[in-house]
């Protein structure tokens, strides 16, 4: 027979989930705001992995929050990732979530050219006005034609997370941007997805919640 379970609430169960990955972590030398973004990303996936995996290019951390704290536009890949991160949070801050891979125009040109529509949207991207930060979480194809616009002058991304996950052109495409002087997050090899860039995205921003409730204390 079952033994009953006891219900408990989500603010729990994330405390505990986080002392377990505490208890459970290897050892390792992240700085304490790179650390809550590894913990982040294996509360997500309950993958360990992301100790030894995640890169963070010279104060990425501090950087990504400068960005965000101006309020940019999260530029994401997939509808998932746009979904998966903290709306309520990144409002605050004046910024947006766009994803333009559900266009029809996207697809009808990327149809036309006989490339993917996550390359499509990255260009249609680099049109934006302001600091644009890109979550990428699951097409390396965006990266790629993300990596050859940063080459040509077309775009200077404020940050990049780079973390679309598979088997095809993931390990390069991840190598080429981290490669670039453009500051970013990356979790290296083929493990990634949608859900990591919003973990990673929602990391950084409840870091600036928590210095924003230490000035009013």
């Amino acid at each position: 027979m079952w033994k009953p379970i006891e219900w408990i609430s989500p603010k729990e169960i994330e405390r505990h989930s986080m002392e377990i990955i505490e208890r459970e972590m290897p050892p390792c030398n992240f700085s304490p705001e790179e650390l809550a973004v590894v913990k982040r990303c294996i509360h997500t996936s309950a993958d360990f992995d992301y100790v030894h995996n995640l890169y963070f290019s010279p104060d990425a951390v501090s950087r990504a929050l400068e960005v965000l704290k101006k309020g940019p536009v999260i530029v994401t890949d997939t509808n998932m990732a746009a979904a998966g991160i903290n709306k309520k949070a990144l409002k605050r801050l004046g910024g947006t979530v766009c994803c333009f891979m559900a266009e029809e125009k996207v697809a009808e040109e990327a149809k036309i050219r006989g490339i993917t529509r996550a390359a499509v949207s990255m260009e249609w991207a680099a049109k934006l006005e302001g600091p644009v930060f890109y979550a990428i979480g699951n097409a390396p194809t965006a990266l790629l034609r993300l990596y050859e616009m940063i080459q040509e002058g077309q775009v200077k991304p404020a940050f990049i997370i780079g973390a679309p996950v598979g088997f095809v052109n993931v390990k390069e495409a991840k190598e080429r941007i981290c490669s670039t002087n453009i500051p970013c997050i990356v979790p290296k090899g083929r493990k990634g997805g949608s859900n990591i860039a919003a973990a990673i995205c929602n990391a950084l921003l409840y870091q600036i919640k928590s210095d924003k409730d230490t000035e009013k204390e």
